[in-house]
């Protein structure tokens, strides 16, 4: 049975008069799986699936089970570490949530991997295939992944070349929130990706227009609660420095690749020029061999001259 957790993560706060001792990112991964892992934020998770899912969808999504519901016992305990947040809807269609703060070489094949894992998990021993339900995975995600499409909203369903839909197993949602810059906010899907992407820098007692809602009040109000709850707001500062121990890692480790490249490359340049220093080589050695045999004629030809001229010498004074 699934833990419910203390609704002091989740419950709407009306009193915002005092500042929140410290600022919160929502994109931190814990507090991600807060906003919209926990029971008490199941209203949150139904609003951001909609928000996301809501033109594609056939019709609102009214009620979810997490299937992997915020353990509060876990991230205070430093133990959590499935941090996407998945669920199925009353209809039987599986949603996975997940925030990406660094990308690595092998992020598409992850998030395509994770999406069919979730898919093919819905089978268990004597089910058919008439009992998959589409799935749905959403991606948020911190850095750039789609570099030369300036796009952040990007939607991948199983079609033919002609768009023609061969299926309906859902699909994969990708959210690049740095490319984000929606103003004024239109959309309950652009209301969501303001808040991931500048949760951080709100004042939560001046609270910007496009927060006057319902759901965003409900998520600043868990923002608070882990700025409130010192033990929570140093469990989040662990989380935090180990995210960005990581991106150090990682930073560090796409320095060492650029310089065994820029080494490898230098190698093939040098391997190059000596590979160009041996064929002048060749072609000096191939010069040095024709003026030898043209020195060789010429001296064959002197010492011919010379001959003759002595035997011309010889049959002058013989005569």
């Amino acid at each position: 049975m699934c833990r419910r957790v203390r609704h002091d993560y989740a419950a709407p706060d009306s009193d915002y008069t005092v500042r929140m001792k410290h600022s919160i990112d929502p994109k931190i991964d814990c507090v991600f799986k807060a906003l919209l892992g926990a029971e008490a934020n199941r209203g949150l998770l139904i609003h951001f699936l909609n928000a996301v899912l809501g033109a594609t969808l056939p019709r609102p999504i009214r009620q979810v089970e997490i299937l992997n519901p915020f353990n509060e016992r876990e991230f205070l305990d430093d133990k959590l570490s499935v941090v996407d947040v998945k669920a199925r809807d009353d209809q039987g269609r599986l949603y996975q949530a997940e925030i990406q703060l660094l990308n690595h070489p092998y992020l598409p094949e992850r998030i395509f991997y994770t999406w069919a894992d979730l898919y093919s998990a819905q089978l268990g021993s004597g089910q058919d295939y008439g009992e998959l339900h589409p799935t749905y995975a959403i991606w948020l995600l911190a850095e750039d992944l789609l570099r030369d499409d300036p796009a952040y909203t990007h939607v991948y369903r199983l079609r033919d070349d002609r768009g023609h839909c061969f299926l309906d197993p859902g699909g994969i949602w990708l959210l690049e929130l740095s490319k984000f810059a929606a103003e004024p906010v239109e959309t309950e899907q652009q209301r969501w990706l303001k808040f991931f992407k500048d949760g951080e820098r709100l004042d939560e007692t001046h609270l910007p227009a496009w927060m006057q809602t319902d759901e965003m009040r409900q998520a600043m109000s868990t923002l608070k609660a882990f700025s409130e709850k010192e033990r929570a707001y140093h469990a989040y500062q662990a989380r935090q420095n180990y995210l960005r121990e990581q991106r150090s890692i990682q930073r560090y480790m796409e320095t060492l690749e650029e310089q065994a490249k820029a080494l490898e490359e230098q190698a093939k340049a040098l391997e190059e020029q000596a590979k160009a220093l041996e064929e002048q080589k060749n072609v000096l050695e191939e010069q040095k061999n024709v003026l030898e045999a043209e020195k060789e004629q010429e001296r064959a030809a002197k010492e011919a001259a010379l001959a003759e001229i002595t035997r011309l010498k010889a049959l002058m004074h013989g005569s």
